[in-house]
């Protein structure tokens, strides 16, 4: 081998090696951005939730369909209108796990899917002031969502997160109610519903019915869509 061709076959392993390096970076950048969420949500630092998303971003909740930055700012602050920063007596921790995130050749937009685990409580010294909440519980759910570069920083484009569960802590999940425990369906759109979505759709199933929502991402071994039947 002569020493031009040495030359273009290392030119060619560096270029394939920096290209391997900015999709680990860009997978790192999306992974830290979601569970950035996820801290922000544990004390209701609801503005830098809001801050996480992208102008043109479309937020799934519930029955709700929210867009904008606009839709983002109603759906967190107007839900937090009463609670927002740390409060003495609640407890709202999110875990986030199992994060499968695709990175799109061009590295300008990605897909990420993880498991949320929730712990609540209001503590017995300030259950007055939150007369409708329940005690202590826990939830489950997926996100699946998509993300776009903007400008060199990873914002949130598509938030879907979809409710798996939520039960009392005393009772466990075999006694789970077939609807959320502290959140309930939007009962109409804004503006005449003042926090509501732009747009309403069927509410989302959750346990004890089967539900599944889609994976972005095929069986890594077979390469098929996975697309089971049967299920909400």
């Amino acid at each position: 081998m002569s020493a031009e061709d040495r030359i273009a076959r290392l030119e060619q392993e560096s270029a394939q090696l920096r290209r391997e390096l900015t999709a680990l970076q860009d997978e790192n950048a999306v992974r830290r951005l979601h569970h950035s969420y996820g801290y922000f949500m544990d004390k209701w630092l609801f503005p830098e939730i809001v801050d996480l998303f992208a102008e043109d971003a479309t937020l799934y909740f519930l029955n709700g369909i929210f867009r904008g930055r606009a839709g983002a700012h109603r759906m967190y602050h107007y839900a937090g209108e009463q609670v927002r920063g740390p409060r003495d007596g609640l407890l709202f921790e999110h875990l986030l796990a199992q994060d499968v995130i695709d990175v799109a050749p061009d590295g300008l937009t990605a897909k990420g899917r993880f498991h949320a685990l929730l712990f609540v409580a209001v503590h017995d010294s300030v259950k007055d002031q939150y007369p409708d909440w329940p005690a202590q519980f826990w939830e489950g759910g997926v996100h699946e969502n998509e993300y776009r570069k903007v400008d060199g920083v990873w914002k949130i484009q598509t938030f879907n997160y979809r409710i798996a569960y939520q039960a009392l802590y005393e009772t466990g999940w075999a006694h789970a109610p077939d609807e959320p425990l502290m959140v309930r369906p939007f009962p109409g759109t804004f503006p005449e519903y003042p926090g509501g979505p732009d747009e309403l759709r069927p509410m989302p199933q959750q346990w004890p019915k089967a539900t599944l929502p889609p994976f972005h991402f095929a069986h890594p071994v077979t390469g098929q869509a996975i697309a089971p039947t049967g299920v909400g």
